[in-house]
């Protein structure tokens, strides 16, 4: 949240031949602070839409209300009616638009992967990033029933069925891992170039490409701090993960790594604030580690003395696949990938207890009403949105999440692949929720990107 300085300077200092208490003391005028909570410029007092960065005010109608506040003012593709949004079985979701990925890579083959998203502080604009096979794409959504397909960078090298973005700094990240990836590197891309693109769909340049690694399946950035952590690459470290620092973004430098816990196909960094005091304020890395089927928990703190706090395993593991924290930090949400595959079960998603960081408990475990396979998975309030293939997006209340039986309960769902809930690699790849206008993106392997709201 930003504060706004305004100094009321005593009215006295009108008038020649009068002088205030605070004139003849030398004492400062008052001073007060004035909230921004969107941290657009505008203080609540004065903003039609104090949640969402809009520092232009627009108001279209005129009543009053921001047109960044108003959801009226977008008439969803499919809205949800009876439990169909179109084509698309739905729970309480509305399609606001679709973008093929056809469109989208320039390419009739290609395949949609990982997506992210960037607000721009400066606009309030908001811009959904989607890896596809043979590039990135970029996309404004501030009209999310009418979005504008900005353009791409090409990959590195190769084609990639696995290409992974982050943001930091108002710079994209992109990594690719696939057989003709060995060289691709990571690409760095200033986002405030999609401020002023002429004649969209450009193919844009990267500005910068670190060549310090080669494939790498997966990059996790810790927003607070200027680091990325490159997993799943291709090196001498067994896959584990790979510190580089990102304090000036087009010039990433290579800190360190690590290899002791193994390859790592996904994880999350975080500043630690949960509930175990002993690694208050350190720098936590969760690793799900597929290939050993373990989840790893290090101290990241000190990027030249990594220190292992624990490792665990849990039954019936197939693949640790990715996980994320609540936003207590006391629990972690884990999906195996292959579970589903190798066991015969539906859904199934795991609640594991990160008080004691050293000694992580199972807590419970979710079982989805169908049997598609669950991929990622995001945690916003108090709401966990679970990439789960061809069963589409799922939204889990996460009110009970300390329970041992019903710790999730399903609230909404959109199914992007109508045509099958059975155990394969279709649909939905990853989902993006952290949009404050409630725009939601949705990556799909085959139809491309998904804009959706909740209703």
């Amino acid at each position: 949240m930003k504060k706004y300085t305004l100094v009321f300077l005593a009215i006295g200092l009108l008038f020649s031949n009068c002088k205030s208490d605070d004139d003849v003391n030398g004492t400062t005028p008052v001073v007060v602070q004035a909230e921004d909570t969107d941290g657009d410029g505008v203080p609540d007092a004065n903003d039609n839409c104090a949640s969402i960065p809009n520092p232009d005010q627009a108001d279209t109608n005129n009543n009053g209300i921001g047109d960044a506040c108003e959801s009226s003012n977008f008439t969803p593709l499919f809205p949800c009616v009876n439990g169909m949004a179109g084509p698309f079985p739905c729970d309480g979701i509305d399609v606001m638009s679709v973008f093929s990925t056809d469109v989208l890579a320039g390419n009739s083959t290609a395949e949609g992967s990982d997506v992210w998203g960037w607000t721009d502080a400066s606009t309030g604009k908001e811009y959904a990033i989607i890896g596809l096979t043979n590039a990135t794409a970029f996309v404004d959504i501030s009209d999310p029933t009418a979005p504008i397909n900005l353009g791409r960078i090409a990959t590195a090298q190769g084609t990639a069925p696995w290409r992974d973005v982050k943001v930091y700094n108002n710079h994209a990240f992109i990594v690719a891992d696939g057989n003709s990836n060995n060289s691709h590197g990571m690409q760095v891309f200033d986002l405030t170039r999609l401020r002023n693109v002429a004649n969209p769909p450009e193919d844009f340049t990267v500005d910068a490409l670190f060549t310090g690694v080669g494939k790498c399946h997966n990059i996790v950035i810790n927003e607070s701090e200027a680091v990325a952590y490159l997993v799943g690459c291709n090196t001498t470290n067994n896959g584990g993960p790979i510190f580089v620092d990102i304090s000036n973004p087009t010039n990433p430098t290579f800190i360190n790594d690590y290899e002791a816990a193994g390859y790592s196909h996904d994880a999350q960094v975080v500043t630690y604030n949960g509930p175990d005091p002993d690694y208050q304020g350190k720098e936590i890395y969760i690793g799900s580690n597929g290939n050993t089927d373990t989840v790893a928990i290090l101290d990241v703190t000190d990027k030249n003395n990594v220190i292992s706090i624990s490792e665990f395993t849990y039954p019936q593991t197939a693949y640790a696949h990715q996980g994320w924290f609540t936003e207590d930090q006391r629990y972690f949400i884990l999906g195996d990938e292959l579970d589903e595959t190798s066991f015969g079960f539906n859904t199934k998603t795991l609640v594991f207890d990160f008080s004691d960081l050293d000694n992580p408990t199972l807590s419970s475990t979710y079982t989805g009403p169908t049997a598609a396979i669950d991929h990622n998975g995001y945690v916003k309030g108090n709401e966990y949105y679970l990439a789960n293939y061809r069963a589409g997006m799922r939204i889990l209340n996460l009110d009970n999440i300390g329970n041992s039986s019903n710790a999730m309960t399903e609230t909404h769902f959109i199914d992007t692949f109508p045509s099958s809930d059975s155990a394969a690699f279709n649909g939905v790849w990853s989902i993006y929720p952290y949009f404050q206008s409630g725009n939601i993106v949705i990556g799909d392997i085959e139809r491309g990107m998904f804009i959706v709201r909740k209703q």
